[in-house]
Formats: structure tokens, C-alpha cells, sequence
């Protein structure tokens, strides 16, 4: 009994002991917890409230307005259009093939589209995928009312880019286009604004170039939002900053009219201030229409654009690099004259043909213009007198004399693509090729055919720069957000004023001589008398056969064997005002093909309104009245094409 009440006794401290243990153990267990539930509930309460908080609230960006581009007088040139459009968010979808069906059962959904989406959808990429844009708003209420039966479904409401002058300005102003990869990764830091659905940025000429200027910053807004990523209402919203608006130095008539006149030529022209370089008018033919490729062009439509022969989609008055033809021979007529190596009476014998370095270089009129001057060279471009007084001046001092007037330079406006073009050089030869410059690479320079290259824009510039004796550059951008972009007074040239004259007297004989290449062409106006050069250049070779045979007609050779056809001027002539350049890509002949379009265009800007008749010679005046009448020209206030004007 003894022993059992002791067993008994030990057992019960021990018991005792255990339950002192495990009751201080769970006692410690529930401090730790306590003081965890503590430290989670008080002192980190901050933080967990915005945790929780964000899986509530959600913040979204708000895409700026893009700012507007104008012309000169404020007329719009490209605009901003209500858009709707349907995205799936692709984290809150899930199956993102089986919500496309269920959309595609309230509303039209076209194979092409639900192809697109799902192929968006297979790609590592943090962009919502855009099922359907540009939609209606009663295709945009359905997808709203349907809302809760869509997972990651939300209807999107945005700006999105309209040109209202189509093709007038396409090559000018350019497109905006869908955020692609390739510009993402062209980034060094990710821009959030990039990636909103749809977002659309500049993809050539003034749209890409103004791109920070145009874009403007984002604003953003609060939403709540359920356990499916669906927004149940707006909190709050801050407003971003539009984009500038833009003013061009062009005048949206003009332009116009240019994209009018060249029809449906493979051609440029180029309408600039003599005196601060405005670009006034810079058409290039054909041209194609912008908002096709700002909501998504066709597989036909852009076919259809790169299979055209007459090169649609190339800006021809910056990307083209032509041959300048004679309209080269006054660079060649003011570097012998700076020179001292000849004078306004310097005449040289012209019998059609020039021998050197025993061959034979031809004039463009087989039978010779016999003894020409300066002035008379230029009116009735005889090649002879150029190859002659080059050889005297060398390639060096006509290529010094050429960039001084603007060619074989880059000109800095903002469009694509912009040529610098080629003034060649002994030095460029050698660097080039590792050849020595030869006589014969003279000879074909000096009337603007062998390696030298200029775009319409250059020979505007160097138009300019005769008509003024400045230094002039052209100039795009008018104002930037109502602040007008500093112009810079041109430099004196540096070239003798009685040089200058000289060469302009040539000029104004082209245009106002009987014998003139471009007699046809004059103004009959005397307060708007042009000067002008017209050019022809070659794009093959002519062989001797057909030199002793005649040299076949530009009209029975296919059109891309054709010659190139040139024109440059200026008007007033005795108070120059604007220049032209005009490059009618096969068009034959300077003075029938490209000569009339740059006489037309500088009328255009010297009038107020559609050229008056007076102003054309009598015998033109019933055709040219004609030629207006058809002519798809815009109404007064720019809304709609297809007037008819006389």
C-alpha cells in the first residue's frame, strides 16, 4: 500500500512537471502569435492596406490627344477621330479562344480578326489583344451589356489619327501606325504608354520625326475592379497633357493644286521662298491615302501600292536622286565665271558634237547652234559650250560651286529618307572607286549627267539660292505650339551680284526667248515674268547606230527607257518671290513635259486663287481653262475633292 501511495505520489509530479511544460510552451506559442497578430495588424497595417487595396483598385493609363498638324494658314492636315474599339486583357481572360467565340456571337467578328486575335494571343507580349476596332457604338454597347458573361473583355473608347486631305499631304505629314516589337525594342527604357491597346505613333515623314512633340503625355485613372479584373466604377482620374499642335510652312491650297497637276505622272515638284526658305508646295505623284494604313490596310490595297511601276509609296522630292540634266549648267556657268576663266561674252563655236581625249561628246541638237554667248547657251542649252568651258574650270571648282548652292547636301526637314544626293569630286572618285577622275567624267558633269545626283528639293534650294544670292534652306516646321520656329537670315552667298545677273538673264531667255527652251511656257503677265532652265536627262546610253540613224523617240521607247523630264524657276523675275523645281520621272522632254507643271505651280503661288487666264499666252488659254476645269481640285474651305474650277 506503501509502495503504491509513493508510485502514485511520483507519478503526479511527474505529470505535474509535464503539464507545467506543455501549458508554458502553448503560453509562449500564443505570445509569438500574439505578438506576430500584433506586429501584422499595428505596425504593418499600412502596408497590407495597400496591398489589399490593389487588389481592388487599379490604375490605367489615359492616352494623350495627339497634338493636330496645320498648314500655314490653319487649315487642318491631320486630326483626331472618336474611335471604339474591344480589347481582352490577356491575364483576367483565361481561355482567351473561348471568350473570342462568345464575342463573336453578339457582334461581328471577321475570320480575319479572330486570326489576328488569336494569333496576339499565342505571343509573349504584354499588350492587351484588340479584337475589333473602329466599331460602332451600338457593337460597342452590346460587348457592355454582355460584360459579366466575358472575362477580360472591355470596351475601349480613344482618339484615333483621320487625315482629311488624304493624299495632298501623305508623303509630307506621313501616318501613324500600331506600336510594333520592333519599336518597342528600339527603346532604351520601356515607355508604359506604349503599351495601352491600339496606341499609335509615328511611322514616317512629320508624324514620326515630331513624334515627341506630337504624343504628349499620358494621364491616368483609378478604377475598382472585381475578382476578374472587370471595372466596376471610376474612382478618380488626373488628365495627361495633349500633344502640340503643329503648323507647317506649306499652304494647304497649293499643295493642292501641285498633287492636281502632276496627275497621275511619276513625278515631284518642289514650291519654296526665295527669301526664308518656306517649302510652299512638295508633291510627289502618285500619291496614296494615309488612313488606309492608320486603321490597317489591306493585303490588296498595299499590293497594289508596291506592284505600281510609278512607285507610289517613295517620296520622290527627298528620295529620288536624279540627274539633274542641264539645269545643272548654271553650277557649271557661275564656277567659270568666279573663276575669271570666262565672260558674260565668252562665245564658243557649237557644231553639235565636242571632241576630247579622242572621243566625241554630241550636242542634243545634231546640226550645232553655231557661236553662242553665255546667255544664248542658256536659252537654247547647247551642251557644247559647257563641255568646253568645264574643261577650262575643272570637276573641283564646279562641285565647290555646287554644294555652295545646296546640292550634295542633306537638307535637314523633318521627312523620311531625305537623299544627300551627289556633287562629285576628283576625291570621291578616288575614295570611291580608287580611279583617277578622267576629262570625260568633266565633260559629262558639266550638263549635270555622269555621277551627279540631286533630289527636287535640292534643285529648288539651288534655285533659290541663284534667285536670291542668299544662302537660303528650306524650312517645314512654321510654329511648334503657336511658337514660331526661329528663322535664321541666310548668309550672303559670296558670289558676284553681276555673276548672279548674268546667269539670271540666261535663265530669264529660257523662258521669254523665241528661241527658248521653255518659250512655251512663259508667263504672258509682265509682273510675273519667269525665269527658268528646263533639262533633260538620260537613263540609258545611246548607241551610234541610233545617233546615225536619229536618235529614237522617247515616245517608242517603253516608259521606264524614256529620258527624265526638268524644270527649274523662278518668278517674279525682277522681284523674285518663289522658286520651283519640277522632275517628271520619263517624261521625255523638259521643256514639253515638266516646264508647263513648274510655270502653273509658280503662277498658283503667286495668285490668289486659280492662276487668272491672262496670265497664260493667248493661244494656251482655252486648254489651260480646260486642263482647270478637270483638274480634282479641293472646294475654298478644303472639305471635299472633285471641284470644278475654271
Amino acid at each position: 500500500m506503501r509502495r503504491s501511495a509513493r508510485d502514485t505520489e511520483e507519478s503526479a509530479r511527474k505529470v505535474s512537471r509535464r503539464g507545467l511544460f506543455l501549458g508554458g510552451s502553448m503560453l509562449a506559442v500564443v505570445a509569438l502569435l500574439g505578438a506576430r497578430m500584433r506586429h501584422m495588424q499595428v505596425d504593418q497595417a499600412d502596408e497590407f492596406r495597400l496591398l489589399a487595396e490593389d487588389n481592388r483598385i487599379s490604375i490605367r493609363l489615359i492616352p494623350p490627344a495627339r497634338g493636330q498638324i496645320f498648314d500655314r494658314n490653319g487649315k487642318l492636315i491631320a486630326g483626331n477621330e472618336q474611335n471604339y474599339r474591344v480589347v481582352i486583357s490577356r491575364d483576367d481572360a483565361g481561355d482567351v479562344e473561348d471568350v473570342l467565340q462568345r464575342i463573336a456571337r453578339i457582334m461581328p467578328v471577321s475570320p480575319d480578326d479572330f486570326d489576328r486575335a488569336m494569333k496576339e494571343a499565342k505571343r509573349r507580349s504584354p499588350l492587351p489583344i484588340i479584337v475589333a476596332d473602329r466599331l460602332s457604338w451600338e457593337d460597342v454597347s452590346t460587348v457592355a451589356i454582355n460584360a459579366p458573361a466575358l472575362p477580360g473583355v472591355s470596351p475601349e473608347f480613344g482618339l484615333s489619327r483621320v487625315y482629311p486631305r488624304d493624299t495632298d499631304f501623305a508623303h509630307v505629314v506621313g501616318y501613324v501606325g500600331p506600336v510594333s516589337e520592333r519599336d518597342l525594342a528600339k527603346l532604351e527604357e520601356p515607355d508604359p504608354l506604349l503599351q495601352t491597346p491600339k496606341f499609335q505613333i509615328g511611322k514616317i515623314g512629320v508624324e514620326t520625326w515630331m513624334e515627341g512633340d506630337l504624343r504628349g503625355r499620358a494621364g491616368n485613372r483609378r478604377v475598382e475592379v472585381n475578382a476578374v479584373g472587370r471595372v466596376m466604377r471610376e474612382l478618380g482620374r488626373q488628365e495627361g497633357d495633349p500633344g502640340a499642335d503643329i503648323r507647317l510652312t506649306i499652304d494647304a491650297d497649293v499643295q493642292n493644286y501641285a498633287q492636281a497637276r502632276l496627275g497621275e505622272e511619276s513625278a515631284a515638284a518642289v514650291v519654296m521662298d526665295v527669301q526664308n526658305g518656306d517649302i510652299l508646295a512638295i508633291a510627289s505623284a502618285p500619291s496614296f491615302d494615309p488612313n488606309l494604313f492608320v486603321r490597317g490596310i489591306s493585303h490588296a490595297d498595299y499590293n497594289a501600292l508596291t506592284e505600281n511601276d510609278h512607285r507610289p509609296l517613295a517620296n520622290k522630292t527627298v528620295q529620288g536622286a536624279y540627274p539633274p540634266g542641264s539645269t545643272f549648267k548654271m553650277v557649271t556657268a557661275l564656277a567659270a565665271l568666279e573663276a575669271g576663266l570666262i565672260t558674260t561674252s565668252t562665245s564658243v563655236n557649237c557644231p553639235g558634237h565636242y571632241e576630247v581625249g579622242g572621243r566625241r561628246f554630241h550636242c542634243w541638237k545634231r546640226g550645232g547652234h553655231g557661236r553662242v554667248s553665255l546667255e544664248r547657251s542658256l536659252a537654247e542649252s547647247c551642251d557644247v559650250y559647257y563641255y568646253d568651258i568645264a574643261l577650262k574650270v575643272g570637276i573641283d571648282k564646279i562641285a565647290e560651286m555646287g554644294r555652295k548652292l545646296g546640292l550634295g547636301e542633306r537638307h535637314d526637314i523633318p521627312m523620311s529618307a531625305i537623299t544627300d544626293g551627289l556633287m562629285p569630286n576628283k576625291q570621291w572618285k578616288q575614295e570611291r572607286y580608287g580611279q583617277e577622275w578622267r576629262i570625260g567624267d568633266t565633260v559629262n558633269a558639266s550638263i549635270g549627267q555622269g555621277y551627279v545626283l540631286t533630289s527636287p528639293l535640292q534643285l529648288a534650294v539651288m534655285t533659290s539660292r541663284i534667285a536670291s544670292g542668299r544662302a537660303v534652306s528650306p524650312r517645314l516646321i512654321h510654329s511648334i505650339a503657336e511658337t514660331q520656329t526661329p528663322i535664321a537670315p541666310a548668309a550672303d552667298l559670296g558670289i558676284s551680284p553681276q555673276i548672279l545677273r548674268a546667269v539670271q538673264q540666261g535663265m530669264f531667255a529660257v523662258s521669254n526667248s523665241q528661241r527658248g527652251t521653255a518659250y512655251s511656257s512663259r508667263i504672258a503677265d509682265n509682273t510675273m515674268q519667269l525665269a527658268g532652265k528646263t533639262g533633260t536627262s538620260q537613263v540609258r546610253n545611246i548607241t551610234a547606230a541610233e545617233r546615225a540613224r536619229g536618235v529614237i523617240s522617247n515616245d517608242a521607247l517603253p516608259w521606264n527607257r524614256r529620258d527624265h523630264a526638268l524644270f527649274v524657276g523662278f518668278a517674279p523675275f525682277e522681284a523674285p518671290r518663289y522658286a520651283v523645281a519640277v522632275v517628271v520621272e520619263h517624261g521625255g522632254g523638259g521643256s514639253t513635259a515638266a516646264a508647263p507643271i513648274g510655270r502653273d505651280l509658280l503662277l498658283r503661288a503667286l495668285s490668289d486663287g486659280i492662276p487668272p487666264l491672262s496670265a497664260y499666252p493667248a493661244s494656251q488659254r482655252n486648254r489651260i481653262e480646260t486642263m482647270h476645269r478637270n483638274m480634282p481640285l479641293r472646294d475654298p474651305d478644303g472639305s471635299a475633292p472633285g471641284s470644278s474650277r475654271a
